[in-house]
């Protein structure tokens, strides 16, 4: 009895070891620009002032939103390119970003640029909709008098 409870405990902790289905999130990305590349800093001496690499090449920069915080993510070179309104799976390790695409075994690893609580930035962007509003009805009011002079 002994043998058979250890055999089943062993086989289902192989089994839970074999298949990480729990490390990743799911997320969709909702907008996207290309931006400066991030710098990487390598070594003590270039980060307390050493020079950095500036390079004139371009990013590709996402927002992705997720269930709890929305991310600004930034890919490493301009061939880090993510579909628009696909849900993704990620995961996130110290400052960098795994993503998967369409179950894909490769991950892409993007540097993570900004973190907000979900809550904070659809609060930010009901304002932000909200201003644009009240300045198109501006802008309306406004040709409707300049037409009728």
């Amino acid at each position: 009895m002994k043998r058979t409870l250890f055999a089943f405990l062993l086989l289902g902790s192989l089994f839970s070891f074999a298949t990480p289905v729990g490390i990743y999130q799911r997320g969709t990305v909702v907008r996207m620009h290309m931006a400066d590349c991030t710098p990487t800093h390598r070594g003590f001496v270039a980060s307390f002032g050493g020079s950095q690499l500036q390079t004139d090449d371009t990013c590709p920069e996402y927002t992705l939103l997720s269930e709890k915080v929305v991310f600004v993510i930034v890919g490493k070179s301009s061939n880090h390119l993510i579909p628009l309104a696909e849900t993704i799976d990620f995961r996130v390790h110290k400052n960098e970003m795994a993503v998967r695409i369409d179950d894909d075994r490769h991950e892409s690893k993007f540097v993570i640029k900004e973190m907000v609580l979900r809550t904070q930035w659809d609060q930010v962007q009901k304002h932000i909709e909200q201003r644009m509003n009240a300045e198109t009805g501006q802008t309306v009011d406004r040709t409707l008098l300049s037409t009728s002079r």
